[in-house]
């Protein structure tokens, strides 16, 4: 904690007496329950006060035509590396394909680094990043730099051969798919499940195929979390190196 308290500064530090609100001329505080009600009736400057800033640093780069500033994901796309960070939505899905099809247009004999940490989420949105590195030229590299779940997971499995990757203190898991709040009449919820079984079973196809394991045990893998080290997950066969350097600096 920085800093100490006021019982603690030396004599000549002491602060003078504090004077009460009425006395400096000041507001008074509301009453607590009358400044929960004001709070309540402006709930996005509260939230605005709860939510954490994270500052996305800014490069300066300097060529021909002068100084040009990039924030660092920015940078780094330019050098082919693209981040898949956080919760996996439809925002974010149509954010990577987009960088997919950037970098194939601009450069599509050049391999593209995918950073993978991530929990995971939609799994429709999860699918659609997973389509869209095998639709694109360019050999894509995966790496696990934290946590590879769920959904990130078949992403970090879905790099080209011999580029999936994972630094020594990742985690990786896959499990089966899972839904909740299904409302509705016995006929729609006998829909949906039947629509997550057909998704399990897509998922352990696709688990099968790149870990070049059997089905059925991957199908058991799947009924609960299964959770892997970089060692069992190469052993696995869902990734192939576990990296502590930069491949790509070192090759330089």
């Amino acid at each position: 904690m920085a800093g100490g308290s006021a019982g603690q500064a030396a004599a000549g530090d002491r602060l003078p007496p504090t004077r009460s609100a009425a006395q400096r001329g000041g507001l008074q505080r509301l009453p607590r329950d009358v400044e929960s009600a004001a709070q309540a009736e402006r709930p996005d400057r509260v939230h605005a006060q709860e939510v954490e800033v994270h500052l996305i640093p800014t490069v300066i780069t300097s060529d021909g035509r002068g100084e040009r500033a990039y924030d660092i994901y920015s940078r780094l796309l330019k050098d082919g590396v693209i981040f898949v960070r956080g919760p996996i939505d439809d925002d974010m899905a149509s954010t990577v394909t987009a960088q997919l099809l950037f970098l194939e247009s601009e450069a599509p004999e050049n391999d593209i680094q995918l950073y993978i940490n991530s929990p995971g989420g939609s799994l429709t949105a999860s699918l659609s990043i997973y389509d869209a590195m095998q639709y694109v030229s360019p050999k894509v590299a995966t790496l696990c730099t934290g946590l590879a779940a769920s959904g990130a997971s078949i992403l970090l499995a879905g790099g080209d051969p011999g580029m999936r990757m994972s630094l020594p203190h990742a985690q990786i898991l896959i499990h089966q798919p899972f839904t909740q709040g299904i409302q509705g009449q016995a006929s729609d919820i006998q829909i949906h499940a039947q629509e997550i079984i057909r998704q399990r079973e897509q998922l352990a196809r696709l688990y099968s195929k790149h870990c070049k394991r059997p089905l059925e045990e991957v199908e058991r893998a799947m009924e609960r979390d299964f959770f892997m080290t970089p060692e069992q997950a190469k052993d696995w066969g869902l990734i192939d190196l576990i990296v502590e350097k930069n491949p790509h600096v070192a090759a330089v």
